[in-house]
Parts: C-alpha cells; sequence; structure tokens
C-alpha cells in the first residue's frame, strides 16, 4: 500500500499546532509577529512543557507562550542566540515544511518497513506521549511491525528535545 496523506491528521484539534502550521502562510503570519529568536525561545518553550500545545479559536499558537516564562534550564542563551540567527537568516520554511506540511502529500512509496537495527529515545515528559494511540504504536509494539530491529529507550525526566535536555545521555 502507497505511503500517502496521513489519515490521523484529519481527526487531529484544530488547535493543535500539527494542524495549524499545515495551512501554509498561518504560522508564517504568526512567526512574523516575532523576531526570530523569540519564535525559537516560544517553541522551545512551548515543547518542552508536558502539556500538548493547542490554541483555542481566535489564539495563535505563540500566544500560548507567556513572555515572561524561563527557557528551559538546558537551554542556554548561547543556544537561543545560535538558533535564532540561523533562523533569522533561513527562515521556518524548513521546518515547517517537513514534517507538519509534508504529512499531506503523496510520496507513491510502498513496503515501508526499517529492517536495520534501529534505536528510538523518548521523553518520559513528552508531550506527543499524550497523542491519541501513542500507546498503541509504542506501548503495545505496533511500531515493532514498521521497524522490526527497533529498540525503543525511554528516559523518564526527558522532554520533547530529550537529545539536548540529557546529551550524554543519550549519546
Amino acid at each position: 500500500m502507497p505511503l500517502g496523506p496521513l489519515k490521523f491528521v484529519k481527526k487531529l484539534p484544530e488547535g493543535l499546532y500539527i494542524s495549524r502550521w499545515q495551512e501554509p502562510g498561518r504560522a508564517e503570519a504568526d512567526f512574523r509577529r516575532f523576531d526570530a529568536k523569540t519564535v525559537v525561545w516560544n517553541i522551545y518553550i512551548l515543547f518542552s512543557r508536558s502539556k500538548i500545545p493547542i490554541a483555542v479559536e481566535n489564539q495563535e499558537i505563540m500566544d500560548l507562550v507567556d513572555p515572561s516564562d524561563p527557557l528551559p534550564p538546558w537551554f542556554t542563551k548561547e543556544d537561543l542566540a545560535a538558533y535564532g540567527a540561523l533562523y533569522e537568516k533561513s527562515g521556518f520554511q524548513t521546518a515547517l515544511h517537513i514534517p507538519y506540511r509534508a504529512l499531506r502529500e503523496e510520496f507513491g512509496l510502498t513496503n515501508l518497513i526499517v529492517k536495520v537495527p534501529s534505536l528510538y529515545i523518548m521523553g518520559g515528559k513528552d508531550y506527543v506521549n499524550k497523542f491519541p494511540g501513542i500507546d498503541y504504536y509504542i506501548d503495545i509494539g505496533r511500531v515493532k511491525s514498521l521497524s522490526p530491529n527497533l529498540e525503543i529507550q525511554f528516559m523518564s525526566e526527558g522532554s520533547h528535545f530529550v537529545q539536548e535536555q540529557s546529551p550524554d545521555e543519550v549519546n
């Protein structure tokens, strides 16, 4: 069966960042209200929480962050300056297209089984753990049918950015 637009995307709440950022122009308009460094600041705060970032009607995703919210302690001002400078130069197009907007595209790929040994490291406090059905894929092991040689490691204190939060443990 060819890989195509993921059907689960249609079932996501309208206010979820994944839904909002699929719409061309919407995230760009939201982000344009801030400099790139502030957008990065907001994203790191939102995605480091254990709560799924969902905006209400007439609210944008960037509005979910209070400007006084501190950065996660493991994300330094130097990190912020470097990431902000990179996005200031390149913009957010690629970050929005992959994965958010690509979820709607047809690729014509079939029999997508990862046969090589692979490792998936997931933070125990990652909001993605709260997505409907994630337990079916991860906890119950459905993902093993797609990647039979997959090893899953949970880092109990890890967030969505577990690789940045705990680089020594991840490496």
